[in-house]
């Protein structure tokens, strides 16, 4: 018997990185998880991993920062295996510079999978979650949603605008039993961080770090309520 069986979980950004980490973690632990993103091969080959160990998921390609995406994907997940019980919005994407020289189009683009997405995802299962009187929302922040760091923009400033919408939701529904935990990693080893110029891969942290976290987050007693944002970094500097 897992710690999640019967649970549905449902994490964007699936297909590699933190998010893979997660649907795996959380799939053997007996949930059915849904994951989504823009590339189908990265998901199918996350949801085989999964089935390969016995468990049960599902792969749906979706733009989290499209509304019609977001409904779609909610009806096929409950559909498939009935209502969100854990949500995780791990589905993000990079943009470093100066706020001065980015386009619109980069800024409008990095806040829309950024913000927007969450935005999107959390309204969309709350109802449900708001109904049933429990739910797991996780948002995946980054450091950089805690401090400031001249250059890294538009990414800097849409985690700590998620950061933000986190708190306003768990207060908003704390009192149906809904948790809301945004966790702010450190330097992980992703698609995201493997062209970074002086990074030591080998002082980063994992995605099963993260993961592991998820898990423990969610597998908490109901009356139990974890703080703020959540930071997880490395003991040694990542950075050469």
């Amino acid at each position: 018997m897992g710690k999640l069986d019967d649970q549905v979980a449902l994490v964007t950004g699936g297909g590699t990185g933190i998010g893979q980490g997660i649907a795996l973690a959380l799939a053997r632990e007996g949930a059915q998880v849904v994951i989504c993103g823009r590339r189908l091969g990265p998901l199918q080959n996350t949801v085989a991993q999964i089935e390969s160990e016995g468990g049960q998921a599902l792969a749906i390609q979706a733009t989290v920062a499209d509304e019609m995406d977001v409904e779609r994907l909610i009806e096929e997940t409950t559909e498939a295996f009935g209502p969100v019980d854990i949500l995780v919005n791990n589905a993000g994407i990079g943009g470093g510079g100066a706020i001065h020289k980015h386009s619109i189009q980069d800024w409008d683009q990095i806040m829309g999978i950024n913000l927007r997405g969450p935005f999107l995802m959390a309204r969309a299962v709350l109802p449900s979650m708001r109904e049933r009187r429990r739910g797991h929302i996780i948002n995946i922040s980054s450091e950089s949603g805690l401090e400031y760091y001249p250059g890294s923009g538009a990414y800097g400033v849409s985690k700590h605008a998620l950061n933000a919408l986190s708190e306003y939701i768990q207060r908003e529904n704390q009192d149906l039993n809904i948790h809301v935990h945004v966790i702010c990693p450190g330097m992980v080893i992703s698609e995201m961080s493997e062209d970074a110029v002086g990074l030591n891969k080998n002082k980063c942290l994992l995605p099963e770090d993260i993961a592991d976290l998820v898990l423990w987050l969610v597998t908490r007693r109901d009356n139990v309520k974890i703080g703020r944002p959540v930071l997880i970094q490395t003991m040694e500097n990542p950075w050469e």
